[in-house]
């Protein structure tokens, strides 16, 4: 068996900008100290939602380096450290375990993609690279290849292979991953809106956009599971579903950051090619968020 990294929520954090466009490192260790107080149980710094695309090799380190010192170890931080290329992922995942992570989030390799014994031979490189839990982010509507199960089976295999984020959307695909990797390979949701459904084949919790406006709500979902109230797991899970949808009316993280910076925080803008939602985007997102009580 492989003890997860973590149980329960982990935040996909945004990473704030000033309005210059730089990153905004002081709004963003006040982003981890509001977490951590709401019951956040992990934080993954530097990954989709945190805009990693379009920050520099130097600000992607920066950042890691800033959320393990700032979260001094009160949670586990999680690096996104993936590229599409397999010596740049190796190159920055080292640089993240000389930070101090606690385990790296490693996209597939997306626009030049590849076959499965690709991405295979991708992570296992990277495992062999470093000590580090690996937790692989299957994500196919971004990336253009879908890690199948009988893939993760065999990347399960090695020790440092400690998780799937699993954003296929596909229910069925999660639960061969279950049935084919069993304790050699923890779950978790890569949708807000699946989290009960993977908790129910045996996931450990999800790495959630959610968390950024509702860390405490998150984290209650899959507390309520894991305490043994799956009724109320569910309820809650329900209740959060057009809240959920509001955040991916547009692509992650135009919403949420609208969002963050509606709720009073500094997240500032984004950064090019993104641009700020729609009028029609906003006011659902003003909508979903007062009728969850996020916003009075």
């Amino acid at each position: 068996m492989k003890q997860p990294v973590f149980t329960g929520a982990a935040v996909a954090i945004i990473t704030p900008m000033h309005a210059d466009g730089t990153v905004n490192f002081e709004e963003l260790g006040r982003i981890i100290d509001d977490q951590i107080a709401h019951g956040t149980d992990a934080i993954v710094i530097c990954g989709t939602t945190g805009e990693s695309a379009t920050l520099s090799h130097e600000e992607h380190v920066e950042c890691i380096r800033f959320a393990v010192k700032h979260t001094a170890k009160r949670v586990p931080v999680v690096a996104g450290t993936g590229s599409n290329d397999t010596a740049f992922a190796i190159e920055i995942s080292k640089e993240a375990e000389e930070a101090g992570a606690d385990a790296l989030l490693l996209v597939t390799p997306y626009y030049n993609k590849t076959s499965q014994a690709g991405l295979i031979a991708h992570y296992t490189a990277i495992a062999n690279a470093v000590t580090l839990p690996c937790i692989i982010y299957n994500v196919p509507s971004r990336t253009g290849v879908n890690l199948q199960p009988a893939t993760l089976a065999e990347l399960a295999k090695l020790p440092n292979v400690n998780a799937v984020k699993e954003a296929s959307g596909n229910i069925s695909q999660v639960a061969d991953v279950a049935a084919l990797c069993g304790e050699e390979l923890n779950i978790y949701s890569g949708n807000d809106d699946q989290i009960v459904p993977i908790l129910s084949l045996g996931g450990k919790g999800v790495i959630s956009v959610l968390s950024n406006v509702a860390p405490q709500q998150a984290h209650d979902i899959c507390a309520a599971w894991f305490s043994g109230d799956t009724a109320k797991s569910l309820e809650l899970q329900l209740k959060a579903l057009p809240l959920c949808h509001a955040l991916f009316a547009d692509v992650n993280p135009i919403p949420v950051k609208w969002a963050m910076n509606r709720l009073g925080w500094n997240a500032g803008p984004l950064r090019l090619p993104l641009v700020e939602p729609s009028a029609a985007v906003q006011q659902s997102l003003e909508n979903e968020m007062k009728a969850y009580g996020v916003l009075k």
